[in-house]
């Protein structure tokens, strides 16, 4: 063999000899791994067999199959039936506005997407109807028909703000034409649950949260024993609070009182809640059963600045060092001013330079002094309550602006008016009261719901 290859011409012996070395190391290969080389030779043949498999199992040409042709009969819709049934049919359209202070019933109704002489010229005829639906703020709901007729006209209002019950006007399409219904029905309580992170005030806070200003208000008293909203609301301070609801078919009217709160302020947590035995007065009262009324209110003006504290002071007209015998709260004119205790009104006129001013005497020895007043609305004699309005800021007398100068006297002597917190006497308990515990783990629960609520509309 290899005096054939040498024998052959130089160009074709190079490549015939390469070929004999490589097969020569694929023999050597061969006889040092037999059973790799079996194992390799098997999983060929075992994967061409598969290939070939399914080869075989190819189906037959789908072109060379047998066609087969069905009929069948088929009912067609009754379309003209469907379009009879469908005019046969009234819609029916749901609108809703809010009524304005210059609203005719023409604006009214075209708000509402309603073109309807009749029902225009019924409402200016009808004189309740006319009366109901142009006072401003009420809301109106309006059933409609496709021709954009009126079918119904609702709205509901009450007659003053501590009404139980509300009015309830109706007007309706019938055969005759239409026809006025006016009713009275009881509102409906129900519990909401909101609360919110103060940045810059209490009331700020609130109105983000579409809380109404009062329950803001009833938060405020609830708490200004144990917070100084004037001085120590920190931002960062968080609330909860769950209140009434008051309804009418559904429609909020206005809010009632609050049964439950919390507010966080500094890290430590205020909690209250409404109490109120059958047959007795209620009252708010910590969540272990201790009252939360003081003796008297921190401040005679809610949510105001303290301009000008207690003790010797520039005066700022007279420009001369004088006592300052009492404390001024800056607040717009008009702004309440409240008794800060319950109490007979020793005095109500105008007295120089304190312009309008109103003394209540809370005890034989301590009486309170509003001045400065724009108005009074209190008389010598009348007996009032912890936080009933004796006045409204103002600016009478001689001051540079709108403010209350409110002074607390013990004995005829002045006293620093920041000091009323030390008059207070120590709270009752109500916790030995039957239902107590389980009114109190009812107000835990509901605030912690109003938590969960807050924080979420937080984040």
């Amino acid at each position: 063999m290899e005096e054939f290859v040498y024998s052959l011409p130089l160009k074709i012996r190079v490549p015939v000899l390469h070929v004999l070395r490589v097969l020569g190391q694929i023999e050597i290969f061969l006889l040092a791994h037999p059973r790799k080389c079996m194992a390799a030779v098997a999983c060929v043949l075992l994967g061409g067999g598969g290939g070939a498999f399914a080869l075989a199992n190819l189906g037959p040409d789908a072109a060379l199959l047998p066609v087969q042709m069905v009929s069948m009969p088929v009912e067609t819709l009754q379309l003209k039936d469907q379009a009879a049934a469908l005019d046969l049919h009234d819609l029916q359209l749901f609108r809703s506005e809010v009524t304005r202070n210059s609203d005719t019933p023409e604006s009214l109704l075209r708000r509402l997407s309603i073109v309807d002489p009749e029902a225009v010229s019924f409402i200016r005829k009808n004189a309740t109807a006319k009366d109901a639906f142009s006072r401003g703020g009420r809301n109106v709901s309006a059933l409609a028909n496709e021709r954009q007729q009126l079918l119904s006209l609702t709205t509901r209002w009450l007659r003053s703000e501590n009404d139980v019950v509300f009015q309830r006007l109706t007007i309706r399409r019938g055969e005759q034409g239409f026809t006025a219904t006016r009713e009275t029905a009881p509102l409906v309580a129900n519990l909401q649950y909101s609360g919110a992170v103060v940045d810059t005030s209490l009331f700020a806070a609130a109105d983000e949260a579409r809380i109404p200003d009062s329950i803001t208000s009833q938060l405020s008293d609830i708490f200004s024993a144990q917070i100084d909203f004037h001085r120590s609301l920190r931002k960062g301070s968080r609330f909860s609070v769950v209140y009434e609801a008051l309804e009418a078919d559904g429609e909020p009217l206005r809010t009632g009182k609050v049964i439950s709160a919390e507010m966080v302020n500094g890290g430590k947590s205020y909690q209250a809640m409404w109490f109120q035995e059958p047959g007795q007065k209620g009252d708010y009262v910590s969540l272990d059963g201790k009252s939360l009324k003081n003796t008297f209110l921190a401040a005679p003006v809610r949510f105001s600045r303290m301009s000008s504290g207690f003790g010797m002071r520039l005066h700022p007209l007279f420009q001369t060092a004088r006592p300052h015998l009492g404390v001024d709260y800056a607040a717009p004119t008009g702004t309440p001013a409240m008794s800060v205790a319950d109490g007979v009104v020793e005095f109500a006129g105008a007295q120089s330079g304190y312009g309008n001013v109103v003394v209540v005497k809370h005890s034989p020895s301590q009486t309170t002094f509003y001045a400065h007043l724009s108005r009074i609305h209190v008389a010598k004699g009348k007996t009032v309550k912890q936080g009933e309005v004796v006045g409204a800021v103002g600016s009478t007398g001689w001051a540079t602006g709108p403010h209350l100068h409110f002074e607390f006297r013990i004995n005829g002597q002045h006293v620093d008016p920041l000091t009323l917190a030390k008059q207070n006497s120590g709270p009752s308990s109500v916790a030995s009261r039957p239902g107590f515990h389980k009114m109190a783990a009812l107000a835990r629960t509901q605030l912690a719901f109003a938590g969960q609520l807050r924080e979420s509309n937080v984040q």
